[in-house]
């Protein structure tokens, strides 16, 4: 069995790239405040990657927590270092590469945050932006009033959006075979998804292609319960149908989620046309990668005859520039 990316035309919407820029500031901030050790990257190690997988392209985009590690002027000044950087890698070999774009701390400077989207999707051409799903010291999710500049512009733009989960608000670690990658991103996921279902952005913000990483977290299987209770307890003005059917407007990628538990649970969750690639490299070990790819792609055979799902067709709908 090959790989679930494993078409003439793969495409890896989530596969990183960690620039000398990011890594000096990350190594001078104290590291990955997530307990999550930062590995070797390289163009080369990405086209390694590839190759084992089928994947023809790769979508360059910085993890959490990004340029949040600064503040001010000196965040500004390395989001625009780490784009300039992914744009030189995609135009060495465009058809290999492509970037989401990594923006300054958006909660804090929104106005830089917004001129930062300008640059990279007029300017520079990226394929979409990269958000995080929390920002700032305290739980400013991805629906907080203070983003909602951010979202126009994105709006405006009819962008894609990829949300990355990033460290909870206690970044204290249960034991230390448990930095916050390994269970909390997920959930952190999914408290972003439903925040920017009840706060009204998926709502307001109709243009913008929302990818969530890893199956969208917990999202699927918690959708429905969600749904109910918000509805049933009067926490919002959404019905239960109206919930999910904002729930189930989101990407999902498959990183870490190749498996014969959850990515059954998103292919039942998720409309067939809105699942898509993902590999998590290389923060996600080689031999893990593998075996949720192989994995992936048997559960994704033995839908054959069924609504079949299609993860490279569905990725070049959304990234035009690939076709």
């Amino acid at each position: 069995m090959g790989s679930i990316a494993e078409t003439p035309q793969g495409i890896d919407v989530h596969h990183h790239f960690i620039p000398e820029c990011y890594a000096k500031a990350l190594d001078a901030t104290g590291g990955d405040p997530s307990g999550w050790k930062l590995p070797n990257w390289s163009v080369a190690a990405s086209k390694d990657l590839m190759q084992a997988h089928g994947i023809r392209t790769s979508i360059l985009s910085l993890t959490a927590p990004g340029c949040s590690i600064l503040q001010g002027a000196p965040a500004a000044t390395l989001a625009r270092a780490v784009n300039e950087e992914a744009h030189a890698i995609r135009n060495a070999d465009p058809t290999a590469f492509g970037f989401f774009a990594a923006l300054p701390p958006v909660e804090a400077d929104a106005t830089a945050a917004v001129a930062e989207i300008a640059h990279a999707l007029d300017v520079l051409g990226a394929d979409g932006i990269t958000l995080y799903t929390r920002y700032g010291p305290g739980t400013r999710y991805l629906g907080h009033e203070h983003l909602r500049p951010v979202w126009a512009a994105l709006n405006a733009r009819k962008a894609v959006v990829f949300v990355h989960p990033t460290h909870a608000a206690d970044t204290r670690l249960v034991n230390a075979a448990l930095p916050q990658p390994i269970i909390d991103y997920p959930h952190e996921t999914t408290r972003a998804a439903v925040d920017m279902i009840t706060s009204g952005v998926v709502r307001d913000f109709p243009d913008v292609n929302i990818i969530l990483s890893h199956a969208g977290g917990s999202l699927p299987f918690l959708a429905t319960r969600a749904a109910h209770l918000l509805a049933d307890a009067r926490l919002t003005e959404l019905s239960a149908e109206e919930f999910l059917t904002y729930a189930k407007s989101f990407y999902f990628d498959t990183a870490l989620s190749g498996n014969d538990f959850s990515l059954p649970l998103l292919l039942a969750f998720a409309p067939p046309g809105h699942v898509l690639f993902g590999s998590d490299f290389p923060y996600a070990p080689t031999p893990t990668i593998a075996t949720h790819t192989v994995a992936g792609a048997k559960v994704l055979a033995e839908k054959k005859g069924e609504e079949e799902v299609d993860l490279a067709a569905n990725a070049l709908r959304l990234l035009p520039r690939l076709r």
